[in-house]
């Protein structure tokens, strides 16, 4: 699905999504990808929500976000309880929604000027589990 355009300045920007990809500042990655207004990091961590540990938290909370917002694929699902807890103990809210939600969220967010991050597990295609 294509975004539409906001003006970001210089801010990493989500500009579309589809099954198994996320397009940012006009490039294509797969996997999970982290995104904040000056950090991007395609490849990232872990390929399943399930994976996702507190090291996992700690090293996305060393990047200094305000908020999570997180991307859980083609359904919302939520973290473990312990990554939810590290990051509230931290200061730091997390959202879990869908992918294509996330990435609208986390372009709103941006635009306001927050240090959002978005974490972007991909939404999987037709017969594939996500």
């Amino acid at each position: 699905m294509q975004l539409t355009m906001e003006n970001t300045g210089d801010a990493n920007r989500i500009h579309s999504y589809d099954d198994g990809f996320v397009v940012i500042n006009g490039e294509r990655y797969e996997g999970t990808t982290v995104v904040m207004p000056g950090t991007l990091r395609p490849g990232w961590g872990p390929l399943s929500l399930a994976e996702l540990t507190t090291a996992h938290a700690d090293e996305l909370l060393a990047l200094d976000p305000e908020l999570i917002v997180l991307g859980t694929g083609a359904l919302q699902r939520f973290p473990a309880r312990e990554f939810m807890v590290r990051s509230m103990e931290a200061g730091v809210g997390v959202e879990a929604m869908t992918t294509a939600a996330a990435c609208r969220t986390y372009n709103v967010l941006i635009a306001e000027q927050r240090r959002a991050l978005a974490l972007l597990f991909m939404i999987e295609g037709p017969g594939t589990a996500d």
